[in-house]
């Protein structure tokens, strides 16, 4: 049971990207589909920051009295990756609002119709 309970934020870690994983396979809406996809990078940003983190350790500052240091490049990493996810959705967004002025809909069963009755003509 203790080890379950120190595994936690793994098991939130697989939830977050399962969860999100579906929403990308499973949702039509692309709207939804942006959604799922900040539910996976969330869920990769735990996991990186959770593997960063050493149990008992500190700033790496050299000093007489700390030994154990954690490593700061997960965080940074982590930083970076949170500029480029929110750089990533504001481009999706925009290009939903595009694709919402040239077919009238985010679906994508009403987008794949309208393409089939293009090709169709």
């Amino acid at each position: 049971m203790n080890s379950i309970l120190g595994l936690f934020n793994y098991w939130i870690v697989i939830f977050l990207m399962m969860t999100g994983f579906y929403v990308v396979i499973a949702q039509g809406n692309l709207v939804k589909k942006l959604v799922g996809l900040g539910l996976f990078q969330a869920s990769v940003f735990l996991l990186y920051i959770s593997m960063g983190k050493v149990e008992g350790g500190h700033a790496p500052i050299i000093d007489a009295f700390n030994r154990v240091y954690s490593n700061p490049l997960p965080h940074v990493l982590i930083l970076t990756a949170i500029v480029v996810g929110v750089a990533t959705l504001a481009v999706g967004l925009a290009l939903i609002v595009r694709i919402q002025d040239a077919y009238g809909s985010v679906e994508e069963d009403d987008i794949q119709a309208h393409d089939n009755e293009a090709d169709s003509d």
